[in-house]
């Protein structure tokens, strides 16, 4: 072998072994992660709505993500509890948030699950922190990954979607003020983004409102599925200075998804979030598709399909933006619905549907007097909030009574009311023997602020809070009961390393913040117990 020869096998070696290195070397992590929980979001709907959405949202996350159809929840969770849920990879037996509002027995008030006397609100006098959330999220374990590098932002209508969003280690959360309008934070984060700031200045929502209506996007008759009578006329609403509850009905509007993504993409542009090199930053945006509450006609069925398309033209707009300053294919973006909430309004008499209501002041009032029939004379029902009947604990305690056996003397008294179904202890919970899925309500139920009864209403009866008064704006109007069945919500992941792609089985909703993880090659949120769904790469 001459040494012609022995310098072209060596040079083909080294060109060789480069080339495997190359292969080898592991990819640049992605620039953007954006994660979206859409409170309320339909499958069907989405399905029905096909030929109406446009191709760069939905449908972008449809034909280039992931598609999971149905992500288990167990049972139904609030908007707060399920969005905990996603971020975290952990029920709220772990991670503490089952509900938007707990019951504090030491005050006998309802309040808000993140709310922290010990912070100071930006923009608002309400205060808020994440010191409720006992365990870490996604976006956490991107900024420890970064060693602070990066940043983390989170926007959403609600303070506890904003807050569960933005997790213990980010920038800023950042949400309406339910009384003056203004985009609020918590004096918890360190960050208040002059953009944010300059908006409230600038361009206030309460003095833009009254120049605001919600009319549709498109004629009537285009709107799929409605009968006759539903397409003729379109829809008008308005949030004049008049009506006091006029911010709860833009926050209940598709027209706060369209503020929602306008301040995300301010931070965006002005911010150069998803810019910052070699770290993964975090844009986790909140929006909402709940039924509209304040119509008059209680068929509202044209008002929420045209929330849906404009949600997609709002994600269309979004995903635009952040393609021009980012690149689709250098962002995460994971989108995941919480369970629709599962009462609705009453049919109009003139149908005729047997209908009933249940009275939470009656019932608490005839159960007082049955345990003091019983017992003796005493408070002994403290309150009743969301489903739940909380006994005086500290009574009980101080008359000697076996606080268990208090509790199954008053289930079995509430089950014989006309209108419950089922009612179970907290013990039974506890124990995994309530309900048809109890493993499910166990660990959907936060022990330390759980009630001591939990009732099932029978189809047809609505619940008529008539006990607690402190319920937030447009909380009390009539609502249809629903069954604690599993609740299932569609999700989206879509990634530069994943391939399209729908899985056809149920998907525990706990899987997604550990896979999006695994995507991030970051460490799962401290909570997560369910291992990364396994998906097929590009």
């Amino acid at each position: 072998m001459n040494h012609l020869t022995r310098l072209r096998i060596v040079i083909s070696l080294v060109a060789s072994v480069a080339s495997l290195s190359l292969g080898a070397a592991s990819p640049a992590p992605a620039k953007l992660l954006v994660g979206i929980v859409v409170d309320g979001l339909d499958g069907d709907c989405l399905d029905l709505l096909r030929q109406q959405l446009g191709r760069g949202g939905f449908r972008l996350l449809q034909e280039r993500g992931v598609v999971i159809p149905e992500a288990d929840y167990g049972t139904y969770l609030d908007a707060a509890a399920a969005t905990s849920t996603v971020v975290t990879g952990a029920a709220p037996s772990v991670s503490g948030v089952g509900a938007a509002e707990i019951f504090d027995r030491n005050t006998l008030r309802c309040v808000p699950v993140y709310s922290d006397p010990a912070v100071i609100g930006n923009y608002t006098n309400a205060a808020y922190s994440p010191a409720a959330l006992r365990v870490s999220t996604v976006a956490d374990e991107a900024r420890i990954a970064s060693g602070g590098t990066n940043v983390v932002y989170a926007v959403a209508p609600d303070p506890a979607g904003a807050l569960a969003l933005a997790g213990h280690a980010a920038n800023a959360a950042i949400w309406i003020d339910a009384k003056t309008g203004n985009w609020a934070s918590s004096t918890f984060y360190k960050d208040m983004p002059v953009t944010v700031a300059t908006r409230n200045r600038l361009s206030p929502l309460s003095s833009r409102l009254d120049t605001m209506s919600w009319t549709p996007l498109l004629a009537p008759a285009d709107y799929p599925g409605l009968p006759d009578h539903l397409s003729r006329y379109p829809f008008r609403h308005v949030f004049p200075r008049a009506r006091a509850e006029r911010l709860d009905m833009f926050a209940n509007s598709p027209l706060v998804n369209t503020e929602v993504s306008a301040v995300a993409t301010d931070l965006i542009n002005n911010l150069k979030v998803g810019s910052h090199p070699g770290v993964t930053d975090v844009l986790n945006i909140g929006y909402t598709l709940e039924p509209y509450r304040y119509g008059k006609n209680p068929d509202n069925r044209p008002e929420q399909l045209d929330a849906y398309i404009r949600l997609d033209r709002d994600l269309e707009k979004l995903f635009a933006t952040i393609d021009r300053r980012v690149g689709l294919d250098s962002t995460v973006v994971v989108l995941a619905s919480t369970p629709r909430r599962p009462r609705g309004r009453r049919d109009d008499d003139r149908w005729a549907i047997p209908y009933g209501e249940f009275s939470t002041r009656k019932a608490a009032s005839l159960l007082n007097i049955y345990l003091m029939a019983i017992y003796g004379n005493g408070d002994f029902v403290s309150a009743y909030h969301n489903g739940r009947f909380f006994l005086n604990h500290k009574f009980i305690k101080e008359r000697s009574l076996d606080l268990r056996a208090v509790r199954a003397e008053a289930a079995d008294f509430l089950t014989r009311m006309t209108g419950v179904d089922r009612v179970y202890t907290i013990d039974d919970i506890l124990a995994g023997r309530a309900g048809e899925h109890p493993e499910a309500l166990r660990r959907n139920t936060v022990k330390e602020s759980a009630g001591d009864l939990l009732i099932d209403i029978t189809p047809g009866f609505e619940i008529v809070d008539d006990y607690n008064t402190l319920v937030a704006p447009g909380e009390n109007l009539p609502g249809m009961v629903y069954r604690m069945a599993p609740a299932t919500a569609p999700a989206y992941i879509m990634a530069p390393s994943l391939a399209p792609q729908t899985i056809g089985q149920p998907v525990d909703v706990r899987a997604i913040a550990p896979t999006v993880a695994r995507i991030l090659r970051i460490r799962s949120p401290n909570g997560a117990s369910v291992a990364p769904l396994s998906l097929e790469k590009r």
